[in-house]
């Protein structure tokens, strides 16, 4: 009887004891860990990070980071880090957490348009992805990848495409870059390929008057008679004499820093630069701002017309008014001149 007993008792102590265990487990692994009241929240772990810095972004979300540091290490993620963003959604387990940040890097939409420069479209692109500016613009004006992939310092801008991309948080400088440029071949379709042959223009060529078509008008709907107006000069050997590469050629310039040119002015025109296109013929040797989609695709589907002359309506801002001869042109460009008079706007 009394051995009995014993056994008893030592059978109910290992039931209590599984019984511990069994709730120690259940809580570790699949009891609901978070603290935060929002559907989820993210963590973004950098390249190169220890435990102790996940830790540090997981404690303010979590009601027990004991138990999920006893379970990270049971579970070796301890000694396992993968760099990215991830999603900790609310009533999640110690378990479903750790398994989350171990293999569910989630991709974000990284989006950019019309930077004028590589520099600011660098900072652009730091403020989305864990590469820091100044790796980015390294790598984009990298002397190396121009020979490599056939841009240049006036070209490279053009590499990039205005649009929204889906990109792991963690990508590298060199990994958005390259992703860039098969972005843009797969932008250059065969359709688009042949366009431009068909123009007798080069892809570089294309992107430098996109460019101007661009600072010329916003409104995609008017973009394609602009670049016809071009087309015919060019076709002609009519110098472009497109304002827009005066505003640039000016800003390369010390005395330009830091301002803003809201009226060309005669003075503008004697800049010696290989983008002034009032002294120079043709195309300027490279773009001037980074264009839209829309204006890129407005030139090799340019409208065919006999308009030589475009000139800013006072009446319909943003919008111009089309001119075939040189007579019609001053009067459309002198009602402008009177409007920018009117508002003060001198220079």
């Amino acid at each position: 009887m009394y051995i009995k007993k014993i056994l008893w008792a030592i059978a109910l102590i290992g039931l209590a004891v599984a019984a511990y265990f069994a709730y120690f487990v259940y809580s570790a692994m699949f009891k609901p860990n978070t603290s935060f009241n929002n559907e989820n929240a993210y963590v973004f772990i950098p390249t190169g990070a220890d435990y102790n810095e996940v830790r540090a972004q997981l404690e303010p979300l979590l009601l027990d980071i004991d138990a999920f540091d006893a379970l990270a290490k049971q579970k070796k993620y301890t000694a396992n880090i993968k760099a990215g963003r991830y999603e900790i959604k609310k009533g999640m387990s110690n378990n479903d957490i750790i398994n989350s940040i171990r293999s569910n890097n989630i991709p974000i939409k990284v989006s950019f348009n019309n930077q004028e420069t590589l520099e600011k479209l660098a900072a652009r692109i730091a403020n989305q992805i864990e590469a820091d500016s100044l790796s980015l613009i390294e790598t984009m004006t990298s002397e190396a990848f121009y020979e490599k992939s056939g841009f240049s310092k006036q070209t490279a801008l053009g590499m990039y495409i205005p649009n929204s991309y889906e990109f792991f948080w963690n990508t590298s400088a060199e990994e958005f870059r390259d992703r860039m440029l098969k972005e843009y071949n797969r932008f250059w379709n065969d359709s688009r390929n042949a366009k431009a042959k068909a123009l007798n223009m080069s892809r570089d060529k294309v992107m430098a008057l996109a460019s101007i078509v661009y600072e010329e008008s916003k409104q995609a709907s008017e973009q394609p008679r602009i670049a016809g107006v071009y087309m015919n000069r060019l076709r002609i050997g009519m110098p472009l004499q497109a304002d827009p590469t005066l505003k640039f050629a000016a800003y390369q310039l010390p005395q330009y820093k830091n301002t803003v040119i809201k009226r060309v002015l005669n003075i503008h025109k004697e800049i010696e630069s290989p983008y002034n296109t009032y002294m120079n013929a043709g195309l300027p040797p490279g773009l001037i701002a980074m264009p839209d989609i829309s204006a890129i695709d407005a030139v090799l589907n340019y409208e065919k017309h006999n308009y030589l002359y475009f000139a800013a309506d006072a009446k319909r801002l943003g919008f111009h008014k089309f001119a075939k001869t040189l007579s019609q042109h001053n009067v459309n460009a002198r009602e402008y001149q009177r409007y920018l008079s009117a508002q003060g706007i001198n220079r």
